[in-house]
């Protein structure tokens, strides 16, 4: 699945800001390398706020991915860019449970990465209703789930690891 998308701000293209070529892909070795780079980025795990103990041990983290890459019940893609490594997105959990969560690059937020990503991805799992969970102040997190469909159902206080406090969280669910 390839798109072209425009990037939005406020729903109106941005001036200067090129087209981008967004498609999703099955997970490489030669890409938890980069998907490594991401989640090492500071201000994006305080930005997504709920982390793993797997986002900040490299040798945990390439566990994990052994383990979501054999699960027959884990739907994830790679997201590019222009060719390019953008970011991740998943589908997991039992069925009637089932959750989807993402994560792209800072380099490339703002640009329609996510949602087109989002997308594309719960479009191969026809099972609903999908979850999501976002730090309340996670506007942008919050808005790319809303663009897929996606509807805020309640509210919550999760410890926010990357924080180091508890936070607000909205939960959303696509049904």
């Amino acid at each position: 699945m390839t798109r072209l998308i425009e990037p939005v701000s406020s729903g109106r293209r941005r001036e200067g800001v090129a087209r981008v070529e967004i498609s999703v892909r099955d997970v490489r070795d030669s890409d938890l390398p980069v998907f490594w780079s991401h989640v090492s980025d500071e201000r994006a795990r305080h930005m997504a706020a709920v982390t793993r103990d797997y986002d900040y041990d490299r040798a945990a983290f390439d566990a994990h991915w052994v383990r979501v890459r054999c699960d027959p019940a884990v739907i994830v893609r790679m997201v590019l860019a222009d060719g390019e490594v953008a970011g991740h997105a998943a589908i997991f959990g039992p069925p009637g449970g089932r959750e989807v969560a993402y994560w792209v690059g800072r380099a490339y937020w703002g640009r329609g990465v996510a949602a087109a990503a989002l997308a594309a991805l719960v479009g191969l799992d026809r099972s609903r209703p999908l979850h999501a969970h976002a730090a309340a102040d996670n506007a942008g997190s919050i808005r790319v789930l809303q663009k897929c469909g996606f509807a805020i159902t309640g509210r919550g206080r999760i410890f926010a690891q990357a924080r180091g406090e508890e936070i607000d969280e909205v939960a959303l669910t696509l049904a």
